[in-house]
């Protein structure tokens, strides 16, 4: 396991400051990786604070390997995606209380709906007049288990950017790490929009 390209890690703290401004990543949670090449990706070590990203908090692994100790251990999460669709260059992991929330809420459904929002556009629909399904996969601490049932499901063809795992919160993915900022945070507009909604009726 090596350190990860100077630029790199600059691009995942960048991507750890902004979920942790948010509130996003609250005791050290989430995880944040980048592609490095079609072969390898870099991510973040587990139980660190996400808005202070170094150097050493960042490892090079191999997409088709082991997972290295020390890593997150959603880590297959990420390398599964990354093998699963090559046009993906970074993933984002967030818990958020509109994402967690609602994924315990929709976890019998397997999907959460919204519709009629202007953002969809954010996340690659071209129109408000449209709805969006985004998946919801049962939690399990198996997290190989996890993600070979993500990628049966959504394989290469996402509808859209990410899902949502029961009572853990949202990943969300992009070309570049930008394209993964700016999903997530279309993703997270929704579904606080969608939980207010909820409180509402």
């Amino acid at each position: 396991m090596s350190a990860a390209p100077p630029g790199v890690v600059e691009e995942i703290a960048a991507l750890g400051r902004f979920a942790a401004a948010r509130g996003w990543v609250p005791a050290t949670s989430g995880n944040f990786s980048c592609r490095i090449d079609a072969a390898h990706a870099a991510v973040t070590r587990s139980g660190l604070d996400k808005g202070a990203i170094g150097p050493g908090d960042v490892a090079v692994v191999a997409l088709a390997g082991p997972v290295p100790a020390g890593l997150s251990a959603e880590t297959p999460l990420h390398l599964a995606r990354y093998r699963g669709d090559p046009s993906i260059g970074a993933i984002v992991h967030v818990h958020t209380v509109a994402g967690t929330v609602l994924s315990r809420l929709a976890a019998g459904e397997g999907v959460l709906r919204t519709d009629g929002y202007e953002m969809h556009k954010a996340i690659g629909l071209r129109t408000h007049e449209s709805a969006v399904e985004i998946p919801v996969f049962r939690n399990d601490q198996d997290t190989e288990a996890l993600a070979a049932a993500v990628e049966a499901r959504i394989g290469r063809d996402a509808a859209i950017p990410g899902y949502l795992i029961e009572g853990h919160g949202t990943y969300a993915w992009g070309a570049t790490a930008a394209d993964a900022r700016r999903h997530v945070e279309a993703l997270e507009f929704l579904l606080t929009c969608h939980l207010e909604e909820r409180r509402l009726r």
